[in-house]
């Protein structure tokens, strides 16, 4: 697609992920390259945004993969770190196209909150114990 429009697609993207992040009252902690890395103050407004970005995005031609987790992190000056940073890395590199992959302890806390999910299965994280249960959600609905 050639350099000139592929820098315009990442700001597009860029551009969009501040408004959609901002509207759902996140922290937009960094853009990284094609993908970006936001706070919550709770799993309902992380999935809800990530819905909604996904939807926006699939407007302007690109085809995201969100994934999510809760837990702990360490700030790092204006960036963050720590296993829960890790975990959302790990789960979202399970998604599909399309797909807003969550571990389940986000389904755990978003109960009741209307969303719902798919199992996705049991599986092992790169670099992290255990095993882990993953729920998906299929792009498609837009949440404001």
């Amino acid at each position: 697609m050639g350099n000139q429009v592929w820098r315009r697609l990442l700001d597009n993207h860029d551009q969009l992920a501040k408004q959609i992040v901002d509207k759902h009252r996140g922290n937009l902690i960094k853009t990284t390259g094609d993908g970006i890395l936001a706070t919550f103050d709770g799993p309902g407004r992380a999935v809800r945004c990530a819905l909604t970005f996904a939807g926006a995005a699939k407007q302007i031609g690109l085809s995201l993969r969100l994934g999510l987790h809760t837990g702990e992190i360490e700030v790092r000056g204006g960036d963050i770190g720590g296993i829960a940073v890790h975990a959302a890395a790990r789960v979202m590199a399970k998604c599909g196209a399309e797909e807003v992959m969550v571990s389940r302890v986000v389904t755990d806390l978003v109960a009741g909150a209307g969303l719902k999910f798919d199992e996705r299965g049991v599986h092992e994280l790169k670099g992290l114990p255990g095993r882990w249960g993953l729920f998906a959600e299929r792009i498609g609905a837009s949440f404001s």
